[in-house]
């Protein structure tokens, strides 16, 4: 029996998947969990606060922006909880809520949804919000407190900065039992979280690995240390490298979706890294790095596209135009 079909033919790409953006909002929540419960353990119950009050905030701020403007509700999709989250592990413990309100606002209402919400947007709100905040709230962002005694101290980068070594040890260092932002200090805890999202194949390990190596290169060769080793192993385990690496720098909507351009994304968020913590005021330039880097991103994947079967380069048909 011949049965009649039509043929239809639609623009690209044509990918079915099961996992929306729900589900991939979901595991980069489950790969955020180890982070915040190490934070716990060396902090105490305000890690907890802070990431609750900084989640329900951008929640509200985006529920009541789309209400607003009478658009489509998007907060079912999570990716409000994840910038939520992400924020409030850029700050110390001892934050305060207001200002964690303050930094949500800047993050869902005017770095986010002004652009057109997810997918729209050209920063990472999350680190936008942690760079407003520490323009606006400098000492707020860089006073550093001991849950045992509340005196003040330095964290590791702030050695770095300064040009010594820290005094910490690495295992300390690498299981998190040292100052600075609390979702940032736990090195085994956020590599952990990385390992569940290559996993589920939610990012790839091209621009993890070509921004913590290029850092490692970097510090190992313009070393400001006696001990060379020490002082690279210090730069990469110190700070926010590893959150930025793992979890903002692979934001889908603010990264190159090339091969390569994820290469040359993650070499640069690197070398931007460096140059800001060696000649910059602030100890610490990843969230600098990988915003200056976001603005980049569309003219890399401009640069790096593969070229398209039967279709002309620019250059190409420049040149065919002037033969002609």
């Amino acid at each position: 029996m011949n049965e009649e079909r039509k043929l239809i033919v639609s623009s690209s790409p044509h990918i079915r998947t099961p996992r929306g953006t729900q589900q991939i909002m979901l595991d980069v929540i489950i790969a955020l969990m180890p982070a915040l419960i190490a934070a716990v353990i060396f902090f105490g119950i305000k890690p907890l606060i802070v990431t609750a009050v900084s989640v329900v905030s951008c929640v509200v701020f985006e529920f009541g922006y789309r209400k607003l403007l009478k658009k489509n509700p998007s907060y079912m999709d999570l990716s409000a909880v994840v910038t939520g989250i992400l924020l409030a592990y850029c700050l110390p413990y001892t934050f305060p809520w207001w200002a964690v309100i303050i930094g949500a606002f800047f993050s869902i209402v005017l770095v986010k949804q002004l652009f057109g919400g997810i997918g729209k947007n050209i920063w990472n709100p999350a680190l936008a919000g942690r760079a407003f905040l520490l323009v606006s709230y400098a000492v707020l962002m860089t006073t550093w407190t001991d849950k045992a005694d509340a005196a003040t101290y330095a964290t590791p980068l702030a050695s770095l900065h300064a040009g010594v070594l820290a005094p910490d040890s690495l295992l300390n260092m690498f299981i998190g039992n040292i100052g600075g932002s609390f979702g940032e200090v736990s090195a085994l805890a956020l590599l952990l979280g990385g390992a569940w999202l290559v996993y589920r194949k939610v990012i790839s390990l091209r621009i993890p690995v070509a921004y913590v190596g290029t850092v490692a290169v970097l510090t190992l060769i313009f070393s400001r240390g006696n001990n060379h080793f020490m002082w690279m192993l210090q730069n990469v385990l110190s700070g926010g490298l590893l959150l930025g690496a793992i979890f903002m720098a692979t934001d889908y909507c603010t990264s190159p979706v090339t091969p390569n351009g994820q290469l040359i994304f993650g070499v640069g968020c690197g070398l931007l890294t460096v140059l800001i913590r060696y000649f910059g005021s602030y100890p610490e330039g990843v969230s600098f790095a990988i915003l200056i880097m976001n603005c980049c991103t569309w003219l890399i994947d401009q640069h790096t596209a593969p070229r398209r079967f039967g279709v002309v380069g620019k250059k190409s048909k420049k040149k065919e135009d002037a033969k002609a």
